[in-house]
């Protein structure tokens, strides 16, 4: 599954005035009537939030959005801040109304989860009483078979333990279910963490130590030092057999089918038997994505003390639940992961932590309250208009194709002929009523939703594929593709300004959601939803030379962002953010299309001075602003696939009806001579 993850009228006035720099080409003189009550400005877009100080050409992120970014401070209980926070504080103030109100109802699960959460008083005064017999059931463990049955439960419990392990589709059979898992056992982001010489790293290394030091302390444990530092040690070995995030992301790579029987046999240091009988699991098959890393981690398990793997146990627990234990141990935990990797001081005030936890326990319980009073039909049935709008430009452009061969193209056809869209919500919801909730008990609560999930998850073994499932609530701001399901998904709470506006000018709105249906879309065409064929099975439907002219262009792109360097020495990884930056390029491509069609061949109006195509770039970068604390943005140099924000509005340098609608003069910093504008879909 890919993520998106993703004015004044007196201001318009002003940017009207100056669309004709050198840098811009002359301002038309016809005009439209402007749409009516748009959230943003006179057509739906922040003119106040431009920079007009800088050229198109040297940074159009900053000429969308410096203003907004000088001016915009980041609140001190978020690490970033831009367009995708606003919805979420909207979607989170309209969850909490929902919470509320189903607060003092004795029949409402999500009434009591939420009580639960809120009562801090409760939780402060229990202390460390309901995580005790947890952490005695990690301290009775006395050999490794003991050890295996164990990190089984804490899987249960949704704690990150050796290894991880869920049930999905099998990439070359989509009409099956098997079991997947893949490396684990590190409490830092990734590898990099632990083997990187950069002095940052190492700071972030010795701060890691500290804090696996207070939280062993915090927990009444002796020798924390020592024990602190025989963690640290044991977790750098395994980061040295863990894949990179690179090699992790390729779907070739990474599909690994072998039986239990043989997974045994190349990772004889670990009882896989054992671990997954604990859990009531007997797989046959099963996939298995890094597994020279499986094989090096149970290498290194069968060779380390008891002490430390049980240390491991207990202070991944500790992390993992630390937000439903008192504020010695959540601030605590907060300090390191919060504060020391990604630079925010403060923590979010507890109502909204509240939020997330039912989003997370209870999310589509929740989300039926949430769609019903903030959803409206109307919403649902411009982006089902939206959504055929852009696959028919997906079809027009395979047509139109240079790099690919006529068979490639009538199978690319036949999968964007499958394709399932999903928008807004599930048509089946999800049945909770399995799962006790107490309004007494949010450690329980939180264990037992957890339960709940895993057995609903391996639950799926052997059963007919879920089809009507969502990877994500209703009050989520994100978007996602998954290549097993052909399907492109869109929670109900993206669909509201900027991304998508029913009051906005046409341009802005495709160059918001339009481009970001394009780029779920285009996500099944990326670098890796490529090697889908349209029943969703991993397998290759290209011709050798296809797959050839396909990597001559990725690997234009790929340099093109590794160019990009955030901070000294700190740059972009162009193969690792390969298939979000696809999804980019194809995706505003599609929906350029679609804009275009969408005008049934009379000429664009001209509003407050801006072309059509103006507009519609601009609406695209508005909807990346973002602002970030250094921490980090570094972090997301390592682990995120997506590109930082600036970069991803900055993708129009490739088009050539950009520099048709802003004239960039040669030279510019983004400007791309035409043999350097990379295309694919």
């Amino acid at each position: 599954m890919k993520n998106l993850l993703l004015g004044a009228a007196a201001t318009a006035l002003a940017l009207a005035a100056t669309v004709a720099q050198a840098d811009q080409p002359a301002t038309p003189t016809s005009a439209a009537p402007t749409p009516a009550n748009p959230t943003y400005g006179s057509y739906g877009f922040d003119a106040a939030g431009m920079d007009l100080s800088v050229k198109p050409g040297d940074d159009f992120y900053d000429y969308a959005n410096g203003t907004w970014a000088k001016n915009t401070p980041i609140p001190a209980d978020k690490s970033n801040y831009g367009a995708f926070n606003t919805l979420d504080d909207l979607s989170r103030t309209r969850t909490r109304e929902i919470l509320e109100a189903a607060k003092g109802d004795p029949n409402s699960k999500i009434g009591a989860a939420y009580a639960s959460y809120m009562d801090a008083a409760a939780v402060e005064a229990k202390g460390l009483a309901p995580i005790k017999p947890w952490l005695a059931e990690i301290a009775a463990v006395k050999d490794k078979a003991a050890y295996a049955k164990l990190a089984a439960k804490v899987a249960r419990a949704g704690i990150s333990g050796p290894f991880r392990f869920y049930v999905g589709q099998d990439d070359k059979d989509p009409e099956t279910y098997i079991l997947s898992m893949s490396q684990g056992g590190l409490g830092l982001p990734d590898r990099d963490y632990y083997l990187d010489q950069d002095a940052k790293m190492a700071t972030i290394r010795t701060a890691y130590i500290g804090y696996l030091e207070k939280m062993l302390t915090l927990a009444g444990e002796k020798d924390a030092k020592t024990r602190a530092a025989a963690l640290m040690a044991f977790e750098t070995e395994i980061a040295k057999v863990h894949w990179t995030q690179i090699d992790s992301r390729d779907a070739d790579k990474t599909y690994n089918k072998m039986t239990l029987a043989d997974l045994q046999k190349a990772a004889p240091g670990f009882d896989f038997a054992g671990y997954f009988a604990a859990d009531g699991l007997k797989p046959t098959d099963l996939l298995v994505a890094q597994p020279t890393a499986i094989t090096g981690e149970a290498a290194l398990i069968a060779k380390a003390p008891i002490g430390v793997l049980k240390d491991a146990l207990l202070l991944r627990s500790l992390h993992g639940f630390a937000d439903y234990l008192p504020d010695s141990i959540a601030n605590a935990d907060f300090a390191f992961y919060g504060t020391t990797l990604s630079g925010t001081p403060e923590r979010e005030e507890r109502w909204k932590r509240a939020v997330t936890f039912l989003k997370g326990s209870l999310g589509e319980e929740v989300g039926k309250v949430y769609v019903a009073k903030y959803f409206p039909p109307e919403t649902k049935a411009a982006m089902d208009v939206l959504v055929k709008n852009v696959l028919s430009a997906m079809g027009r452009r395979i047509d139109g194709l240079p790099w690919m061969s006529d068979t490639a193209k009538a199978r690319a056809h036949k999968k964007l002929a499958a394709f399932t869209p999903k928008i807004g919500y599930p048509d089946k919801w999800r049945d909770y009523t399995g799962l006790t909730v107490k309004g007494d008990d949010l450690l329980g609560n939180a264990m037992r939703s957890s339960q709940f999930e895993f057995d609903y998850n391996v639950g799926k073994l052997g059963k007919p594929i879920y089809r009507w499932e969502w990877g994500m609530t209703p009050m989520e701001i994100n978007a996602y593709a998954n290549f097993g399901m052909v399907e492109i998904v869109f929670p109900a709470a993206i669909l509201q300004p900027p991304f998508f506006d029913p009051h906005a000018d046409p341009a802005v709105n495709y160059g918001g959601i339009g481009a970001v249906i394009g780029h779920e879309l285009s996500h099944h065409f990326d670098d890796q939803g490529a090697k889908y064929d349209e029943t969703g099975k991993l397998n290759q439907w290209w011709t050798d030379a296809d797959v050839a002219n396909f990597k001559g262009l990725t690997d234009k792109l790929v340099k093109q962002y590794d160019g990009y360097e955030p901070f000294p020495g700190a740059h972009v990884k162009g193969a690792f953010t390969l298939g979000e930056n696809i999804g980019d390029l194809g995706g505003l491509a599609v929906a350029l299309g679609a804009y275009h069609a969408s005008l049934g061949g009379k000429p664009a109006p001209v509003i407050d001075g801006m072309t059509g195509d103006q507009r519609f770039f601009l609406g695209w970068a508005q909807v990346w602003r973002r602002n970030y604390r250094e921490a980090n943005l570094r972090q997301r140099l390592v682990t995120d696939p997506h590109a930082p924000s600036q970069y991803r509005a900055d993708i129009v340098r490739n088009f050539d009806s950009w520099y048709k609608a802003f004239q960039p003069a040669p030279g510019g910093k983004i400007f791309l001579g035409p043999q350097d504008r990379v295309k694919i879909w």
